[in-house]
């Protein structure tokens, strides 16, 4: 018993000593800064709020949000989009109809409103700002990834 718990430290004993080795050299998202201490959050940047719907990047992305949201509710018992964006509403309001993949469930079925999954709108949409990014953005638009460069082929007739 004693050989099998002193064996177990022993092997136990370089995990943890390689573990906080390399957690003393993780890249920190807050800088030099210790974890512990707080530091005020950044201001908030300013909205952009021109109604402009924004080209999509790539096929399924949610639409980004063109306008304030600031002081909607959404709630249990309310959900200020969708006095706007529900089919009854978008005659009136001219906002886009929300997907009919809202009224579907997980397997696919048709419900008689919006799923419950679907209910807090910014789980996906977002209201765009004058914000900077916060690390170097790669993404490639999917028309670059699709469009090879096109190049004249040679000796083919």
């Amino acid at each position: 018993m004693k050989r099998s718990v002193f064996a177990a430290l022993i092997s136990i004993g370089p995990c943890l000593a390689a573990g906080a080795i390399f957690a003393q050299d993780a890249p920190r998202l807050r800088g030099p800064e210790p974890f512990t201490k707080e530091t005020p959050a950044p201001p908030m940047q300013r909205q952009v709020t021109d109604d402009v719907r924004v080209r999509r990047n790539y096929p399924d992305q949610p639409p980004v949000i063109p306008h304030s949201i600031e002081g909607y509710a959404m709630d249990l018992n309310a959900n200020k989009c969708m006095s706007c964006h529900a089919r009854k509403f978008t005659d009136q309001s001219q906002a886009p109809m929300i997907s009919v993949t809202h009224y579907q469930d997980r397997d696919g079925n048709t419900l008689g409103g919006l799923a419950p999954r679907r209910y807090v709108c910014v789980a996906c949409h977002v209201p765009q700002t004058t914000a900077r990014p916060l690390v170097e953005n790669v993404f490639t638009d999917m028309d670059e990834l699709a469009e090879p460069e096109r190049q004249p082929e040679r000796g083919r007739h």
